[in-house]
């Protein structure tokens, strides 16, 4: 695998600029000491369009630069409806949820549960989603990246996996674990452009190669025709990945959940609204991303289609035996996941590969960052602080904030290496966090719009939900995962129904939230931006239904 010197130097800069530049926008004001606003909320003066960036840089990672394009290789287009539906949650959340959340003045997502419900649920999911995102999202991350890396600067044999494990934790807690939140969301904004960047780079560069003639609308084309079945938003019940992707459910179904309980109850992302300098600046953020995730189809998807048309194509040709390999030479099956990687290995030439890797690696180290500061987040503020020490100073809960995201990172990577060998690894993180999420979903959805949820019925909803999950998740129901998040939740939701009454006197819950026509009112900007996602989305659809 040929990386010249001058891709390591691009590289290289990127680093040391990235780490720069982290570290001197969350520097210490002369004659004021960071607090935890300042740590955990950027100061709460985030504008929108870094508010924006900051979603996307935090979302987007090896888990759709590699996973992704892994199941663009194996599914198509199909698997765009992640990114594609998650621009219309992003509307829902900017309008229906971000203005109570951001009228309560949060820190963390478990902080509106104690407000709505008890301080024993609060507890609950806090210890929870620190668990999740260490054992999941930060593992997970930092496995695929290692594995991107080994691929394109090394062997490909996995020699190289630990030590870029290592290295792009270094990379994140350099800035991270200092400036806390505000260093993440500043460099953010050079990091998402820098992987809108990359990624159309490897996106066109790849379609230019796909035919002996070269040309960006030539590529298209031969995909389109070589690989037309690739390019169906709603797959039938005899494709072999409709367990996956299960038809109609992905616009009226279960994708609603997965999509829901990420972009408006996870707190690496929504914690970037909390800290924005008003509900506008919050909401214009909010539209701003969901345009950018209108695009990322085009960086990480296409790739993946490319792949497999590289792949499908005719034997007896140099590019065919390159892909054979990249694809087989470990035994067994098709690794999906090398499919981004192993283009840019072949395609992108010397200088613009260190580019490229440095726009991988910026999704990676953003995302990282945001977890690491989310979990340190939510652990000082809903854990240390309310048990450890109700009293605590706010430098005390700024260096428990740096020293539990440096111990959730050491853990991350002691387990990154065991995950092993996955296929579509982006389909297996969403399918096992699909276990829970239903019925926190189902929660928040009650807590927000049913004055009459109590307390105790929201705890029976978390727990019953994983019960409920595992049961649909049986052989014998024989269910697509996503059908089985869809009816998690409305069971949970019924459960949660039902308590409610039978625990209380018909009345509202003290802890209900009053709601009013004036609670989600949004500016012209705001509606504006959100009707054009809508027509575009229904034109999407409507071509490649």
């Amino acid at each position: 695998m040929h990386f010249s010197l001058v891709d390591y130097v691009v590289f290289i800069v990127y680093i040391l600029g990235i780490v720069g530049l982290g570290l001197w926008v969350s520097r210490d004001k002369k004659g004021h000491e960071k607090n935890s606003q300042d740590y955990f909320l950027a100061s709460k003066s985030l504008p929108w369009w870094a508010i924006g960036a900051s979603l996307i840089a935090a979302n987007i990672s090896a888990e759709q630069f590699i996973g992704m394009s892994g199941s663009g290789f194996a599914v198509g287009l199909a698997i765009a409806s992640y990114e594609w539906m998650a621009a219309l949650t992003l509307i829902i959340v900017g309008k229906f949820f971000l203005p109570i959340f951001i009228e309560k003045g949060l820190y963390t997502i478990p902080e509106f549960i104690e407000q709505r419900f008890s301080t024993n649920l609060k507890t609950i999911l806090a210890v929870f989603w620190v668990a999740l995102f260490i054992f999941v999202n930060l593992t997970s991350v930092l496995f695929l990246g290692g594995k991107a890396i080994d691929t394109i600067i090394g062997s490909g044999d996995g020699s190289l996996i630990i030590y870029a494990i290592l290295a792009l934790a270094f990379i994140a807690a350099a800035y991270s674990l200092y400036g806390g939140l505000s260093a993440v969301a500043w460099t953010d904004v050079v990091q998402v452009a820098l992987l809108v960047l990359g990624g159309l780079i490897t996106s066109f560069i790849a379609l230019n190669h796909v035919t002996p003639e070269g040309g960006l609308f030539h590529g298209l084309s031969h995909i389109y025709n070589s690989a037309g079945e690739k390019f169906h938003m709603i797959l039938s019940r005899d494709n072999p990945e409709y367990f996956n992707l299960p038809g109609i459910a992905v616009l009226i179904g279960g994708m609603w959940v997965a999509n829901l309980y990420y972009w408006g109850f996870n707190q690496y992302i929504i914690q970037r609204t909390l800290a924005a300098k008003s509900l506008k600046e919050a909401q214009r953020g909010i539209a701003f991303a969901a345009f950018l995730k209108l695009i990322i189809p085009l960086l990480v998807v296409i790739p993946g289609i490319v792949a497999f048309v590289l792949f499908t194509q005719p034997a007896g040709t140099t590019v065919m035996h390159g892909v054979q390999e990249a694809f087989l030479k470990t035994g067994g099956g098709i690794n999906y996941d090398k499919a981004y990687p192993w283009l840019i290995s072949v395609f992108i030439p010397t200088g613009l590969k260190g580019l490229v890797l440095a726009a991988l690696t910026a999704a990676i180290v953003s995302s990282l960052a945001s977890m690491l500061n989310s979990t340190s987040t939510i652990f000082t503020m809903d854990i240390y602080k309310p048990y450890f020490s109700k009293n605590a100073s706010e430098k005390r809960l700024v260096t428990v904030g740096r020293l539990s995201a440096a111990a959730a990172l050491l853990i991350a990577i002691l387990m990154a290496p065991i995950m092993g060998n996955i296929p579509q690894m982006f389909q297996y993180i969403q399918e096992y966090t699909g276990l829970v999420s239903p019925g926190i979903l189902a929660v928040f959805l009650m807590g927000l719009f049913w004055k009459k949820t109590t307390n105790k019925a929201a705890i029976y909803g978390v727990v019953l939900s994983i019960l409920v999950a595992l049961a649909l998740k049986s052989a014998a129901v024989d269910l697509p995962w996503m059908d089985q998040m869809f009816y998690t939740m409305l069971i949970t939701m019924a459960i949660i129904f039902g308590v409610s009454l039978t625990t209380s006197e018909d009345v509202d819950d003290p802890k209900g939230i009053p709601l009013t026509a004036k609670t989600f009112k949004t500016g012209p900007v705001f509606n504006i931006s959100a009707y054009i996602i809508l027509i575009i989305l229904v034109v999407l659809y409507t071509v490649f239904w």
